[in-house]
């Protein structure tokens, strides 16, 4: 088993492609890989079957028959990143099929080892993270149609239908929407060695064109995604075993640790894309939030996260800006700034409808007789009502982050 790419840190000047980031795609992985090799089909069969084993509660019993499979047959970056999102898929159903209240404490030998070792080679942990549920998770429907919503499909789904299809892939276009800003970075950063106004005024503009692209991209979240399906049916499936009620203790994984290990979920915060945005418009937030954020690098590709070590480092853009003196560098500057506080204020309207209002709505169901059922017959989940899946306590997170971006403006 080997993944094909070097993830040592490059040294400036930036290219994408040294860090894994497509030209055309960004962080998403481009075309990603739908079939792995024969030898895993045991694999791959659990997969595609995920939803209904799910539900009818037989995935556990599925999981026990299945053969410890050896990882030495994945070949190349493709092959990893495929096995890493069907054996994280396949653990969070096997963790969570039984709702909150029928958690287990040990995952399976036969799924652990290989999981692990699939991790271990791709640098990422051992459970669904955004980059598996994001950006490995797509396929063209017509292989030379759009990247559109109409032609795209997941590879690998959970419970939760089409409102889940519509969260990943509106995620994905978020993801998508953010490429020419990611490419702005780099613009941005070569123009200040070479003291070049001009073009760095343009990269500016392009990076601020691609915040508020993002914005529009997410509005879209409310045309595809059902808040109670997601509350109740999906969320469970996206939630980890640290910071989370309903796993105190985290996880057993079987001939990999005897010790119990502790993993976040998924979270919009392992985006490598707004971490970027900061690091070049040198936003800094406050101690807890930060802290959090970079807990959350732990959780992207190494060569993205260096990516963002690699912005950390460079010169200052804020600095210049400032010491520049000129009145259109400052807009510009100030503009991305805003576009990115907006984003986040946004995003913190979409919270709230999915998870405030349908948590409101979700615990007024319990209350009743008729409560409808959660993720396989169970009660609607409690223990992260206030949480995000990645274990922050969401709302004073989101609104920190966002105030802490709105004071990065040059006054």
């Amino acid at each position: 088993m080997e993944a094909s790419d070097d993830t040592e840190e490059p040294p400036l000047p930036l290219a994408l492609t040294r860090f894994q980031i497509s030209e055309e795609f960004g962080f998403l992985l481009p075309d990603p890989l739908t079939e792995l090799p024969a030898p895993y089909g045991p694999w791959m069969d659990l997969a595609h079957e995920l939803p209904q084993l799910i539900m009818s509660h037989r995935l556990r019993s599925r999981v026990h028959q299945m053969p410890q499979l050896s990882t030495q047959h994945l070949r190349g970056r493709e092959e990893l990143h495929l096995a890493h999102l069907v054996l994280s898929c396949i653990t969070m159903g096997y963790v969570w099929q039984e709702g909150e209240e029928g958690t287990v404490q040990v995952l399976p030998r036969n799924l652990a080892v290989p999981y692990w070792e699939v991790s271990q080679a791709l640098g990422l942990p051992p459970i669904l993270s955004h980059a598996d549920l994001v950006l490995a998770n797509w396929r063209r429907k017509d292989p030379n149609g759009p990247l559109e919503i109409e032609n795209l499909d997941t590879i690998i789904t959970l419970p939760g239908g089409e409102s889940l299809r519509g969260f990943v892939l509106v995620t994905l276009l978020v993801e998508k929407a953010a490429v020419p800003g990611i490419k702005a970075i780099v613009g941005a950063l070569g123009a200040i060695v070479q003291c070049d106004e001009e073009t760095l005024h343009r990269a500016l503009q392009e990076l601020a064109g691609a915040i508020e692209a993002m914005r529009e991209a997410l509005r879209r979240m409310h045309d595809y995604v059902d808040p109670e399906v997601f509350y109740t049916v999906i969320r469970i499936f996206l939630s980890g075993w640290k910071d989370n009620p309903a796993m105190p203790h985290g996880l057993i994984y079987e001939g990999v640790s005897p010790e119990p290990l502790a993993f976040s979920g998924g979270s919009a915060a392992q985006s490598t894309v707004l971490h970027a945005f900061d690091e070049l418009l040198g936003i800094c937030h406050c101690q807890d939030s930060a802290a959090f954020l970079r807990r959350m690098r732990g959780y992207m590709p190494p060569p993205h996260r260096a990516f963002v070590e690699q912005i950390q480092r460079a010169v200052s853009l804020k600095q210049h800006v400032l010491c520049s003196g000129t009145a259109r560098l400052r807009a510009a500057f100030n503009r991305c700034v805003c576009a990115l506080a907006d984003f986040r204020s946004y995003h913190i309207t979409v919270v709230t409808k999915y998870i405030t209002i349908a948590a409101a709505r979700a615990k007024a169901g319990r209350a009743e007789p008729s409560a409808r059922a959660g993720p396989a017959g169970g009660k609607p989940p409690s223990a992260l009502e206030a949480k995000g899946t990645g274990g922050s306590h969401i709302f004073s997170f989101l609104k920190s982050i966002r105030d802490t971006t709105r004071e990065g403006m040059i006054s």
